[in-house]
């Protein structure tokens, strides 16, 4: 097995005459949890969606999961089921709790629907609001639903897009939790875009900080809060203003 999940040679994404994303080189380790961290704007969005195959580069070249081919438009539906992404506004079905993390698996024909769907659900802290109505659901449980359905998944890689954007420091606890268990479980590659230095700090074993679409700076965690050699970075840990 590949050390290695992703790497990119230099990622570019353009709209018309913008370009909103330059990544050089990029590495995600298998195993890892990298946090990517910036203002709004920065093209932290953008890099998720190429990571989760939803987007191809306008240039460069993007390998997955170890392999020494680069990654083919549109990938393989195989390919592309390998990683699972939770977005930071949710859209969940008209129906149960219990049905909106079934979705996927059932969609796949996969088998153990019920006890998977159940421990996806006590991961998240909601085993007790398995036929609770959706719509009738917080803010937060209904990004923890959205994180339940995902895990459901036992995807090789979870790309996480502001998880805990806005919300109550109960349920933020509750994801960060969930995600602990997941990777200490199931070893599983996540990437965690987050506004939250101090949420990137608990959980991130890298990080990597985007600024107007530029990676300023990759590092391993203690490095990047310790010592980061860019004065952008520095400015940008100390709560400085960056833009």
């Amino acid at each position: 097995m590949s050390d290695w999940v992703y790497m990119g040679e230099n990622l570019r994404v353009t709209y018309g005459r913008r370009t909103v994303l330059r990544v050089d080189e990029l590495t995600v380790r298998a195993g890892d949890l990298l946090g990517i961290v910036g203002p709004s704007g920065a093209g932290k969005s953008t890099l998720l969606r190429v990571l989760a195959l939803l987007e191809p580069p306008t240039e460069g070249v993007l390998y997955f999961g170890g392999s020494s081919e680069p990654v083919r438009w549109p990938p393989p539906l195989d390919v592309r089921r390998r990683v699972t992404m939770v977005f930071q506004r949710p859209l969940l079905l008209s129906d149960s709790v219990f049905r909106n993390v079934a979705y996927g698996l059932r969609a796949r024909g996969a088998d153990n629907v019920r006890p998977r769907v159940e421990q996806a659900l006590e991961m998240v802290g909601l085993a007790h609001m398995a036929h609770a109505a959706a719509h009738t659901l917080s803010g937060g449980e209904l990004q923890r639903v959205a994180l339940a359905r995902a895990l459901v998944l036992e995807p090789e890689v979870l790309l996480l897009d502001e998880p805990t954007a806005n919300l109550d420091p109960y349920n933020v606890s509750v994801i960060e939790e969930a995600l602990k268990g997941l990777r200490h479980h199931n070893h599983t590659t996540i990437v965690l875009v987050t506004h939250n230095v101090f949420q990137a700090r608990r959980l991130a074993d890298r990080v990597m900080f985007l600024l107007d679409g530029e990676c300023v700076e990759a590092a391993d965690a203690e490095a990047f809060f310790e010592s980061p050699k860019d004065p952008r970075t520095r400015a940008f840990v100390r709560g400085e203003m960056v833009y």
